[in-house]
C-alpha cells in the first residue's frame, strides 16, 4: 500500500482514503469515544456502589472531559509531529490498561483517577480524525470527515445501550472490561490496515506545536467562532445526556439501565446528520446548515421539557437535538480543518477543548440543577446553552455584521 495520498481499494487506485479505510477509521473512532460514555447511564449505579450523592455524581463525567480536555491540548498535536499511526496504536494499548483499572478499582479515588486517565487517553478519536482529514484529498474532506463523525455518533449511542445492557446482565464493572476487550481489538485493527506515514511534514518542536494552538485562536477568527460554538451546543448536550438517567431511573417510572440505554438509539438521527452534513459543507453551505441546525437544537427543548408527561415527545426531542448537535459538529470540523490541512491535529485540537469544556461544564451544570429544579431546571439550562449558540451564529452572519456597520457608519454621518 502508498503510504501517501495514494491508496489502493478494490484493485484500483484512487486518490485519497479509500472507502474501506474510511470505514475502518470511523469503526476505530467509535469504539475510542465510547469510552468517555459509558458512565452517563450508570450514575446511579456508580454512585450507589462507592456512597456518592446525586448532586456530586456528575463528577464522574465531568473528570472524564477534564482528561479529555487535557489530552486534546497535550496529545493531539504530536500527531503533527510524529508517525500518527503509531500514536494511535500507542493510545489504545494505554486505554486498555486504563479501562481495566476502572473496571477493578476500588475506592472512589481510584475511580476518579481512572477515569480522568481514560478520558486523557480516549482523544485518540481526534487523532484519527486529524489523519483522515489529512489523508483525504480537499474535495473529500467533508465527506470523509462526516463518514468518521458518523462512527463517532454511533459509538457514543451504542455505548449508552451496551452500558446498559452489559450492567443489567454483570453489574457496571462489566461495562469496562467489555471495553477493554474491544478496545484491545481495535488496536489490531488499526495497526494492520492503517496508512502510515513515513515523513514528517512539520520541523516544529513538541512546544512549537503546543505553543501554536493559541496562537491560531488568536489568528483565526473561523476558528474562535466555531469553537465558541462547539462548547454551547456539547454543553446543551452534555446537560440533557448527563441528567437523563436521573428522572428515568427513579419513580415513577423506574426505567432498567437497558431500558434508559435504548434511548441512546434514538440519536442514530446523528450519525445520519454527520454524513450530510459533511457533504453539504463540501458544497460550500456550512454556514446555513449551521444556523437552521441551531434552531432546531433550540426547538428540540421544548419536547424534551415533556419528560415525564410524554415519552414520545421526549423521543421526538431526543431525535432532533443529536441530529442538530452533530450536524453543527461536523460543519465545524470541516470548516476548521479547512483553515490550514496540514496542521490539522492542532486545528483539530484546539477546537475540541472547546468541546470538552462545554461538556465539562454541562454535565455539572446539570445535576445541580436537577438537585435543586427537577427535569424543568435541567431543561432551562439546556435551552439557554441552545440559544446562546444560536445568538452567537446569528451575530457572527456575515451579511449581520455588514449591516451593523452600514447602520453605523449612517449614524455617525449623521
Amino acid at each position: 500500500m502508498d503510504n501517501g495520498t495514494r491508496h489502493v481499494a478494490s484493485g484500483r487506485q484512487i486518490d485519497g482514503l479509500s472507502r474501506i479505510q474510511t470505514l475502518i477509521i470511523a469503526a476505530a473512532a467509535g469504539v475510542s469515544v465510547a469510552n468517555v460514555y459509558y458512565a452517563q447511564p450508570l450514575l446511579d449505579v456508580m454512585g450507589g456502589d462507592f456512597g456518592i450523592s446525586s448532586s456530586a455524581i456528575g463528577l464522574i463525567v465531568t473528570l472524564t472531559q477534564v482528561g479529555y480536555g487535557l489530552g486534546l491540548i497535550f496529545i493531539v498535536p504530536i500527531g503533527d509531529l510524529v508517525d500518527r499511526s503509531r500514536l494511535i496504536v500507542g493510545q489504545g494499548i494505554l486505554s486498555v490498561i486504563a479501562l481495566v483499572a476502572v473496571a477493578t478499582s476500588g475506592t472512589e479515588t481510584m475511580l476518579f483517577a481512572g477515569m480522568a486517565v481514560m478520558g486523557l487517553l480516549a482523544v485518540v478519536v481526534q487523532v484519527l480524525v486529524a489523519h483522515a482529514a489529512a489523508l483525504a484529498t480537499a474535495a473529500q474532506r467533508g465527506r470523509v470527515v462526516g463518514m468518521v463523525t458518523s462512527g463517532i455518533v454511533t459509538g457514543i449511542l451504542a455505548a449508552r445501550s451496551i452500558a446498559g445492557v452489559v450492567a443489567d446482565l454483570g453489574g457496571w464493572r462489566a461495562v469496562y472490561m467489555v471495553s477493554a476487550v474491544l478496545t484491545l481489538l481495535m488496536v489490531g485493527l488499526v495497526a494492520w490496515v492503517l496508512p502510515r506515514e513515513p515523513g514528517k511534514r512539520s520541523l516544529d518542536t513538541y512546544a512549537g506545536a503546543l505553543l501554536s494552538i493559541p496562537l491560531m485562536l488568536l489568528r483565526e477568527p473561523v476558528l474562535r467562532v466555531r469553537a465558541a460554538l462547539a462548547a454551547l451546543i456539547f454543553a446543551a448536550f452534555s446537560t440533557f445526556w448527563t441528567a437523563l438517567v436521573l428522572p428515568l431511573s427513579a419513580p415513577p417510572l423506574s426505567y432498567s439501565h437497558t431500558e434508559i440505554g435504548l434511548f441512546g438509539l434514538v440519536g442514530l438521527a446523528g450519525a445520519i446528520a454527520a454524513t450530510y452534513a459533511g457533504k453539504i459543507a463540501d458544497r460550500g453551505h456550512g454556514q446555513w446548515t449551521t444556523g437552521v441546525s441551531l434552531a432546531i437544537l433550540m426547538a428540540s427543548w421544548g419536547l424534551i421539557a415533556f419528560l415525564p408527561f410524554s415519552i414520545p415527545l421526549l423521543v421526538v426531542g431526543v431525535l432532533l437535538l443529536d441530529l442538530a448537535v452533530q450536524a453543527v459538529h461536523v460543519t465545524n470540523l470541516s470548516t476548521v480543518v479547512a483553515l490550514q490541512p496540514q496542521n490539522s491535529g492542532r486545528m483539530i485540537g484546539g477546537y475540541m477543548v472547546f468541546y470538552s469544556i462545554g461538556s465539562a461544564i454541562g454535565a455539572t451544570g446539570t445535576t445541580t440543577a436537577y438537585a435543586h429544579f427537577g427535569w424543568p431546571g435541567v431543561c432551562a439550562l439546556g435551552a439557554s446553552f441552545s440559544a446562546a449558540a444560536l445568538s452567537l451564529w446569528v451575530a457572527t452572519l456575515p451579511s449581520v455584521n455588514t449591516d451593523l456597520r452600514s447602520l453605523l457608519d449612517r449614524w455617525k454621518r449623521r
